[in-house]
């Protein structure tokens, strides 16, 4: 079986150290050759300008092709459509639109008066422009507002009919997650790439909280395994394991590209691309 095609995830610097991080994430990653890298926004679109900064540096000192997040959050369409604007002319045509995270403070997501009421709104404006390659989020294990699965994925089907090219997955911690939403999706009609996003768990506690916020189970035998590698010192080992047992199993079932929240620690991820058989490739400049 070839390697598979591999994408990363990462977020924008708030610090000079965090700049420093995110630098150094992507020059151990880069090398893998990643079929396009994305940076986020933070929660109520907290990091516009520095996720702007992030990408267009990336794109420009880099080579790699950059997917730049927009959100409907505390913008009006004007202001977002500029934002896409900047970035196709910057060379940046690839694009993952989301609804976004309510502002802190906020009990739920309230469009701006002025701006996109939901993602399909948004997706459909950036297909219109004609410059975008669009991606847009799924939930294998429904959105935590949605009513169920069902009403979840007949979402999604409205928003791959807005032009949307392809969805990623929240993550998800066991390979028949993934299979059993990607046939509901099938039998809905959906025909777009279903891209499975995997989380090697770098922190255990930050993921118990994020899994939590995101309506993300937590297998029981993942939460003895963890207590037990906590006491041996031995949770980096632990994670590498599960996350290339993941990927392998998501292998076997036909996935040939997966996309890794590296959350700009990047070591965790490359051991499992590398286990993968995802390896550096050389580049041969300037020989004589």
């Amino acid at each position: 079986m070839s390697a598979p095609a591999v994408s990363f995830e990462f977020f924008p610097p708030k610090s000079l150290a965090g700049s420093f991080r995110l630098w150094d994430c992507v020059n151990t990653l880069a090398p893998l050759d990643p079929t396009f890298v994305s940076v986020t926004y933070g929660a109520g679109g907290t990091t516009r300008k520095l996720t702007h900064e992030a990408v267009s540096t990336i794109h420009r000192t880099s080579g790699l092709n950059v997917a730049a997040h927009l959100t409907c959050v505390d913008a009006t369409r004007q202001e977002t459509l500029e934002i896409a604007s900047a970035y196709a002319d910057a060379g940046v045509t690839e694009t993952v639109a989301l609804r976004g995270d309510a502002p802190k403070g906020s009990a739920k997501f309230t469009p701006n008066p002025e701006g996109f009421a939901s993602s399909v709104e948004l997706i459909s404006a950036l297909a219109d422009t004609g410059k975008f390659q669009i991606r847009v989020g799924a939930y294998p294990e429904k959105h935590p507002e949605a009513a169920d699965q069902a009403a979840d994925i007949a979402f999604l089907k409205r928003k791959i009919d807005a032009g949307a090219c392809s969805a990623i997955t929240q993550f998800f911690f066991e390979a028949e997650t993934f299979f059993r939403f990607r046939d509901a999706c099938v039998k809905a009609g959906i025909d777009a790439p279903i891209i499975p996003g995997i989380l090697p768990i770098e922190n255990w506690k930050g993921t118990q909280k994020f899994a939590a916020q995101c309506g993300t189970a937590i297998p029981q035998i993942i939460h003895d395994a963890f207590t037990n590698a906590e006491r041996d010192g031995t949770c980096d080992l632990l994670a590498t394991a599960l996350a290339t047992e993941l990927c392998d199993d998501l292998r076997q079932g036909g996935v040939d590209h997966l996309h890794f929240y590296t959350l700009n620690k990047p070591e965790l991820t490359r051991d499992v691309c590398h286990a993968l058989g995802v390896t550096p490739k050389v580049r041969l400049q300037n020989v004589a």
